[in-house]
């Protein structure tokens, strides 16, 4: 296998865009750093010609990450952390970061024509149209917290089939049989995700599974509560709710108090996300925990080797989630 900008950047030591930089602008790296990403690039056999494309490109030290989606802003807890990674790798680098959040795509599109950004990591409602404008003009791109199938685009993003999958077997280790989701509203590849590990779950432990125990709604306490409270309506009503995200969860909760339902002895309730709200609801909240900022670490990783023209950079990379316990389940 031919070495990689991220061996480079390993064995000597110091960030990826760091080393593309020692080849593309020699001249703005300190030669002590010059010499130690030269040595490793000699000791690897690591041709520069690899980031040719990087150094025709115009260079402006500038990325941007854009969220377009109705709603969101950087204040949501979940893009927050994302953001937070993502600041935590460009602050490694040299690279100025260009924030933007839109519910438009020709908002969030002006932002990156107007600061004359490099490269793009885009959240949110990403759709091919989006990406296809972002590359005819030259700029690399990569997706968080989404994929489009049939693009080879590069996209980092959590481990949705997996989360869902530990949060049913947790429910089904402690007994329960009928068990129901609540499905966000969310991009296509997070429900197909969340569908497919529901389904085959249910099924690979003998229980009745079938899109009857699948409720999609929006992802806020009010809309997950009247979904809640059909499923409870039901004569075989569920024992055990996981929803979409904390917030769902939290609706199923409220429809659970409603309805004069102890959590969790007569409905046991876990969420997705892991987020502050878990510890403020009562009993605390079980929830698969995502790490957002690992997310956004790596999203930079895949954009700066983009950017250094690597092209055996991941088309996809999935970060694992982790179940947390609490007395809500």
């Amino acid at each position: 296998m031919n070495p990689t900008i991220y061996d480079v950047s390993r064995l000597s030591g110091v960030s990826i865009a760091t080393v593309s930089r020692a080849f593309s602008n020699p001249e703005r790296v300190r030669e002590d750093t010059r010499r130690k990403v030269f040595e490793a690039a000699e000791v690897l056999h690591y041709s520069p010609n690899a980031i040719a494309r990087a150094m025709a490109r115009q260079r402006t030290d500038k990325i941007a990450f854009l969220i377009c989606k109705e709603g969101a802003t950087i204040l949501d807890e979940f893009y927050a952390g994302i953001c937070t990674g993502i600041m935590r790798e460009t602050n490694r680098s040299d690279f100025e970061l260009v924030i933007s959040t839109a519910a438009d795509w020709d908002t969030a599109s002006n932002t990156s024509k107007n600061k004359q950004v490099e490269g793009v990591i885009l959240g949110g409602n990403a759709r091919p149209d989006m990406i296809a404008e972002l590359q005819n003009r030259d700029l690399a791109v990569v997706l968080v917290n989404n994929r489009i199938q049939g693009l080879d685009i590069p996209c980092v993003v959590s481990d949705e089939y997996g989360g869902v999958r530990q949060a049913l077997e947790h429910l089904i280790g402690r007994g329960h049989r009928n068990i129901a989701m609540l499905a966000g509203r969310f991009s296509p590849y997070i429900l197909g995700e969340r569908y497919r590990a529901f389904l085959e779950v249910t099924q690979a432990h003998g229980l009745l599974a079938d899109t009857r125990h699948i409720k999609l709604c929006d992802p806020t306490v009010e809309s997950a509560a009247e979904a809640c409270l059909e499923l409870l309506s039901r004569q075989d009503r569920p024992t055990a709710i996981f929803g979409g995200n904390d917030v769902m969860a939290a609706g199923a909760m409220k429809a659970a108090l409603r309805l004069g339902l102890r959590v969790p002895e007569d409905l046991a309730v876990t969420g997705l996300d892991d987020s502050s709200a878990c510890g403020m609801l009562e009993p605390e909240l079980t929830s698969v925990h995502i790490d957002c900022r690992r997310m956004g670490e790596l999203s930079v990783a895949r954009l700066q080797a983009l950017l250094a023209g690597e092209t055996d950079v991941p088309q996809v990379t999935v970060v694992p989630t982790e179940l947390r316990v609490r007395g809500s389940s």
